[in-house]
């Protein structure tokens, strides 16, 4: 699959997103800020990647945090995953928590998110009085249990 990618002016110098083995799924973003911005415990920043997409109907793009990032650093992705539509044109941006306790520095192109991007299903809704029943029921939040 092609897609359209813009890089914009601050993002000039900086990767594109890109796998970073043969089997990966998604594909790292790079942070664009012109000097390290310094996220505090408990703080979020929005952090600028520099490009902007072009996605073909059909298709959506997650912003999902980097497993690293969560272990070391405890440091995620806010709203994830955060979706990229296909119609959106403008830059993606990555809503950084540091949930540690320590301040994280992120600084110009560290690898702070990565993208994935997938078919997405439009559905029609069919309005009903009744839904046929399932062997789990209502049952949810946890009330399958515990292995």
């Amino acid at each position: 699959m092609h897609v359209k990618i813009r890089r914009l002016g601050h993002g000039t110098g900086l990767d594109l997103p890109a796998y970073q083995s043969a089997q990966a799924a998604g594909m790292d973003l790079y942070a664009a800020v012109d000097a390290s911005l310094m996220i505090a415990p408990g703080a979020r920043a929005m952090v600028p990647t520099g490009i902007a997409i072009a996605l073909d109907a059909g298709y959506e793009a997650q912003v999902r945090p980097r497993s690293g990032l969560a272990a070391r650093n405890g440091v995620t992705v806010l709203n994830t995953p955060g979706t990229i539509d296909a119609d959106y044109r403008g830059e993606i941006k990555v809503i950084l928590i540091n949930l540690g306790d320590a301040p994280f520095e992120v600084a110009r192109g560290d690898r702070i998110a990565q993208i994935v991007v997938h078919p997405v299903a439009r559905v029609e809704w069919n309005e009903v009085d009744e839904l046929e029943e399932s062997a789990r029921g209502d049952g949810g939040f946890g009330s399958s249990g515990r292995t």
